[in-house]
């Protein structure tokens, strides 16, 4: 039986919220993070827990996908139609926060670990608040478990793992924040999300106690299914698609055109970056360089003095305004670059699954004995192909409007913070202009004689 007639019924409200507009949770003080522990940690490979943002999660890039999910009426995905339209921010009623980063040495490794709180008037929740700790692999299986129950919706990318070892310092504090910016942010998405909110996976994630959390991870599907289904994904990229739907080859190549463009400007920006640092460090030397000089030349000493206070003044702007490029515009960049490798998984796993209904297909042609067993076959993957088309069909609308509002208010806040930076230079100069006339003019009407 077909899953069109079943798909996306039943409306559930769709959240949305924001880092800044999380709450945040007062039980327990921030604990402090020394800005450089690496005298007291081994030497070992945790590529577990040294990320920035992610671009493969997961050892599943094809076919894996619930069996409960994919066919099942009762399926959430039948269960609930993605939402165009923006709810009212006061329908928001799941709250996720990810602070206080705390470092843990032991004999064999360290790591990192974030308070997570969750707050939420959520009825499937026992309390209204949980406050746990999770660690990257934490996350990491988080992002898999929703993969694989859901191959072809959208998941947000997350940090990914720090792989130039001795190139810069671990644990360091800007690292660390950048870290749990990204993990917030993660979550925030999630927690968004109609589908994925909802799910068993996410809950316990955010409420289970450290044992618990341990226990249901080991519930999943061992290596060896996993690398079944990575050898499954490989034969059917091998064996590609006929007759792609033409709005999936149009998702396709959206994704490349979006890819080099979004690629490009985060290059040009991190370019920016870098050589607004090499002008601030010029900058910086110029001010003690004027103010050595006013100490030795009396009659301009006034001058000098001002240049130097109006250039080291123009100093503390530009860090701002630098602050901002790296702490906000470039993560915004760099996650939107991450998303492009997502959204070509998502389309590779969607062409999967119609690969393994095309084989099928030609087998039921070919094969005059077990045909019965065969045509059972063919239409749980016909039902899986619509699902599957289905979901990703309203998961990329509903992607697409959300990368627009993202760089659209990145883009807008970065005028801003423009505006204001010259605007701060603009009056520091002309104060400069203004003292300077003013003394000029008094010399002027001085009688030297």
């Amino acid at each position: 039986m077909k899953l069109l007639g079943a798909m996306m019924q039943i409306k559930r409200p769709r959240f949305y919220s924001d880092s800044n507009n999380s709450v945040p949770s007062e039980k327990s003080p921030p604990v402090s993070i020394p800005a450089d522990i690496s005298g007291e940690m081994l030497d070992l490979d945790e590529d577990d827990d040294l990320e920035v943002f992610s671009k493969g999660t997961s050892l599943t890039d094809g076919n894996s996908l619930n069996p409960s999910t994919q066919t099942s009426p009762a399926s959430m995905i039948n269960q609930y139609k993605f939402q165009e339209e923006e709810e009212d921010a006061d329908a928001k009623d799941l709250f996720v926060t990810v602070d206080n980063p705390e470092s843990h040495v032991t004999a064999i490794e360290t790591y990192i670990t974030y308070r997570v709180v969750t707050k939420t008037t959520r009825s499937e929740f026992d309390s209204s608040e949980f406050e746990v700790r999770r660690r990257y692999q934490d996350f990491l299986w988080l992002r898999g478990r929703l993969e694989e129950a859901h191959p072809t919706l959208i998941i947000h990318p997350l940090p990914e793992k720090f792989v130039m070892k001795g190139m810069v310092e671990r644990f360091n504090e800007d690292f660390i924040e950048n870290r749990r910016r990204a993990l917030h942010r993660f979550l925030n998405r999630i927690a968004e999300h109609p589908i994925f909110s909802s799910g068993d996976d996410f809950k316990i994630f955010l409420t289970a106690a450290p044992g618990e959390l341990i226990s249901h991870k080991k519930q999943g599907a061992g290596f060896l299914s996993r690398m079944g289904e990575t050898v499954r994904a490989v034969a059917a990229s091998v064996r590609g698609v006929r007759n792609r739907p033409d709005e999936f080859t149009e998702m396709l190549e959206y994704s490349e055109a979006f890819s080099q463009k979004i690629s490009a400007l985060h290059k040009v920006t991190q370019r920016i970056s870098k050589e607004q640092r090499e002008y601030l460090e010029e900058l910086k030397e110029c001010g003690p360089t004027l103010a050595l000089w006013s100490s030795c030349e009396e009659a301009l000493a006034e001058p000098l003095r001002c240049m130097a206070d109006s250039l080291d003044r123009c100093c503390q702007e530009t860090e701002e305004q630098l602050k901002h490029i790296n702490d906000e515009l470039i993560p915004d960049l760099h996650e939107y670059v991450l998303c492009t490798d997502t959204l070509k998984a998502v389309l590779r796993r969607r062409d999967n699954i119609q690969a393994d209904l095309e084989a099928k297909a030609e087998a039921l042609a070919s094969k005059k004995t077990e045909r019965e067993s065969i045509r059972d076959e063919l239409e749980k993957l016909e039902d899986r192909q619509e699902w599957a088309n289905n979901a990703l069909r309203s998961d990329w609308t509903r992607w697409k409007k959300i990368m627009r509002t993202d760089l659209q208010s990145a883009f807008i806040d970065t005028a801003d913070n423009n505006v204001k930076y010259y605007e701060k230079c603009l009056a520091i100069w002309e104060s400069f202009l203004h003292s300077q006339r003013a003394e000029a003019e008094g010399n002027k009407n001085v009688d030297y004689s």
